[in-house]
């Protein structure tokens, strides 16, 4: 069984290094028949490509693969055609992994094809967040680390044919979000099992919130919710709506939890500032969710009255 790693990266270099290092540190038994990893350059303009060339011998696992700015849809895809694995595995390249990471998942998949005598599952692994950049692994897991996604390309691993007759990622979704949760939605109508893995474990870095990224974080809830309405043309279900908080329950909770938007991000402001002066950045976050989650529904009824859905 050989393996393939596909990590899609735009601007990240500092952050993809150490996920680099993580992975060339693997421990493998004799059943395996070892790994590489695609790395897929989405365009970048931080040096990615030319750091990795000048590196190659750090990184001997590494397979470079470049594309023009397109999408980590785009991405994916063009790091499975160019991979040679009997198995896909994809993580972001912001995430840095333990040494027994591969062999976790490899261990899980062979047991469940086992007992299910197909291959029709993949392995799902577990994703602390951490803002922790020199020792992210010493983060703890969090009640806010689980997750409720069926199938997410932080840390998956599955079968490439398995992979390969859902039709790997529609590259419509171009902006931020949805696409992996969509490739998903087509898995379960496939029968495909999620198969939880908590000892294949990923430390996801993000840097510590400050008010600056605030309206970056805008930006990407309102690119959410296009790429959301993307998702419901695809797979129009209550499902699907309640994925992407496409019902009036969603609209009218934000809207009574803001105030009817009276909480937003200038009027939190202040708080926000305080908050991440006392070292609080995390709490921070999570209460400028109020308004970024108003923004999100909002910008999604926007678009389906002009896309003409309801």
């Amino acid at each position: 069984m050989f393996v393939s790693v596909v990590i899609p990266t735009y601007n990240r270099w500092p952050i993809l290094e150490k996920c680099l290092e993580a992975l060339e540190d693997q421990e493998f038994d004799s059943e395996f028949d070892g790994y590489e990893v695609v790395v897929v350059d989405d365009g970048s303009t931080d040096q990615t490509t030319l750091n990795l060339r000048n590196e190659a011998k750090r990184f001997p696992h590494v397979n470079l693969v470049q594309q023009e700015h397109a999408g980590p849809a785009e991405g994916r895809n063009k790091g499975v055609e160019m991979s040679r694995g009997d198995v896909i595995v994809f993580i972001d390249s912001d995430l840095v992994v333990t040494n027994s990471f591969l062999a976790s998942h490899m261990k899980s998949l062979r047991r469940t094809w086992t007992s299910r005598k197909d291959k029709l599952c993949f392995t799902y692994g577990a994703v602390v967040n951490t803002s922790n950049f020199d020792n992210p692994t010493l983060e703890r897991y969090k009640v806010r680390d689980i997750s409720f996604a069926y199938f997410a390309t932080g840390n998956v691993a599955i079968d490439r044919q398995v992979l390969e007759s859902s039709g790997l990622f529609d590259t419509r979704f171009n902006l931020y979000g949805w696409e992996d949760l969509e490739l998903g939605e087509r898995l379960r109508l496939m029968g495909v099992e999620i198969v939880r893995c908590p000892k294949a474990i990923g430390y996801h870095w993000h840097p510590a919130f400050t008010l600056e990224q605030i309206p970056n974080l805008i930006r990407v809830e309102r690119e959410r919710a296009r790429m959301g309405l993307i998702f419901y043309r695809k797979h129009p279900t209550f499902r699907v709506r309640l994925m992407i908080q496409f019902t009036w329950g969603h609209r009218i909770l934000w809207e009574l939890l803001t105030f009817g938007g009276l909480l937003n991000e200038r009027t939190l402001r202040p708080l926000l500032a305080c908050l991440i002066r006392r070292g609080l950045a995390g709490l921070a976050i999570e209460i400028l969710r109020l308004p970024l989650n108003r923004i999100g529904v909002r910008e999604i009824y926007r678009e389906a009255a002009i896309q003409g859905l309801n």
